[in-house]
């Protein structure tokens, strides 16, 4: 039942981002944390913090967790041009206490996050986000929004 509300928010209106293609991304997301050890959930969003797909969320915590690692992703980027000269994010990793966050580029304007208990393996974590990335990428992509009609 939990799945089938995560998969109809995901392809519903209600955190999509407009104009995003319609289909249902779930299932890959379902295979990533099935391959990952210790993985618990996954969100596919845009780069401005809306749902495109979600696994292992209710609703309601993926709005949260997207707009969470929205926010990681641009400060990161943010860094990276005052910093570091450049704002190519490979993977953001928030260590927690319990749990592991990483979030990744998935294609232009899109993100992928996972979130995972504190024993699994980042490496591992990161290797298998950057294989679903590399394989789906075109999937995966968000085109930018366009005005609406004034």
């Amino acid at each position: 039942m939990a799945s089938e509300t995560r998969a109809s928010h995901a392809s519903q209106g209600s955190g999509t981002t407009p104009g995003a293609q319609n289909t249902d991304l779930s299932w890959l997301l379902a295979g990533l944390v099935q391959r990952v050890p210790h993985a618990s959930s996954a969100l596919l969003l845009s780069a401005d913090g809306l749902v495109k797909a979600a696994h292992g969320l209710e609703p309601d915590t993926a709005d949260h967790m997207a707009a969470l690692s929205s926010g990681l992703y641009s400060l990161s980027r943010s860094l990276g041009v005052r910093m570091a000269g450049g704002d190519g994010v490979r993977q953001v990793v928030a260590e927690l206490d319990r749990s592991l966050l990483c979030v990744t580029r998935a294609g232009q304007g899109a993100c992928l996050a996972v979130l995972a208990r504190r024993e699994a393996d980042a490496a591992v974590l990161g290797y298998e986000m950057a294989m679903l990335v590399k394989r789906v990428r075109s999937l995966l992509s968000t085109p930018a929004r366009q005005p609406g009609p004034a």
